[in-house]
């Protein structure tokens, strides 16, 4: 469980203007958080626009992820979708040499119950090679995943975490409070990192992290006095970063720090507006 404590970097997906997939820009990138201090790598989760990558294209991303990475840090996969039938027959057709995780989200827009999202990620956990993570993100799926419900999940044998996006606190620290001692418990959300680490959590997948490893070792490794103000470091930014959606602000962010070739994203997101990219580029300058 080791492994995922700490940070790790939720990837985005480099495009060129053509919106073909720039593997030049996605080296560098996972040179750039790895020799950063990132603990693993999240590769085709939302901030890597799976849900837009042909299954082709998710194919040749995560083996050139692989490649890149060389074994220097985990690699988690990220499967999920609103189809149960549909996901486990995905698992059940890759190929996990390499991959330490699966990620997997909450039905969006079916609505499940409670008792409908244990069926469907006990379904997800009985198929997968690899242990599970679950992540719970209610203003994306429109479904709330309930403190009671992961925990009952939590004693799967092979669910191992959860990362939490909800921004309930009072809901995170149910978790943390009756959670197994081997569960995991990962803020989705950048700027709760430091609070979940306080309250037992255990590390953050993070956006941010694709342009500022250092300071997310800092936050989740460092001394506490480290770690407020990494925190703190990261409030100018973190806003800007989903003003117009999530993974555009990260990939203008990138572009403007040379990482990336361009800040291109697949439709229906466009590429941040020019008030935006002027905003973020003055934070980073500031």
């Amino acid at each position: 469980m080791n492994a995922f404590k700490g940070t790790g970097v939720a990837l985005v997906t480099p495009f060129y203007d053509d919106y073909l997939i720039d593997f030049d820009s996605l080296k560098r990138l996972i040179d750039h958080v790895v020799s950063g201090g990132a603990d693993y790598l999240v590769v085709l989760g939302t901030t890597g626009e799976a849900a837009t990558l042909t299954a082709t294209e998710k194919k040749q991303v995560l083996k050139a992820c692989l490649e890149y990475n060389a074994g220097r840090v985990p690699v988690v996969l990220g499967i999920g979708g609103n189809n149960t039938h549909a996901v486990v027959n995905e698992i059940k057709n890759t190929d996990f040499y390499g991959i330490a995780a699966l990620l997997s989200v909450s039905p969006y827009y079916n609505k499940p119950t409670q008792a409908g999202i244990i069926a469907h990620y006990t379904a997800i956990a009985d198929a997968s090679p690899v242990p599970v993570i679950l992540y719970n993100i209610p203003g994306r799926t429109m479904s709330n995943m309930t403190a009671a419900t992961t925990l009952h999940l939590s004693h799967h044998p092979n669910i191992i975490g959860m990362k939490e996006a909800s921004g309930n606190l009072e809901q995170c620290m149910q978790i943390a409070a009756d959670m197994p001692k081997d569960f995991l418990l990962l803020s989705g959300d950048d700027l709760m990192t430091k609070v979940i680490l306080s309250i037992g959590g255990h590390g953050v997948i993070s956006v941010l992290a694709n342009a500022f490893p250092e300071r997310f070792k800092k936050l989740t490794h460092g001394t506490p006095e480290e770690s407020l103000q990494a925190t703190f470091s990261l409030l100018p930014i973190n806003g800007l970063m989903y003003q117009e959606g999530n993974p555009v602000g990260i990939k203008n962010l990138l572009f403007h720090l040379s990482i990336l070739s361009t800040d291109q994203v697949r439709l229906p997101m466009l590429s941040a507006s020019l008030e935006l990219s002027k905003q973020i580029k003055t934070a980073i300058q500031n």
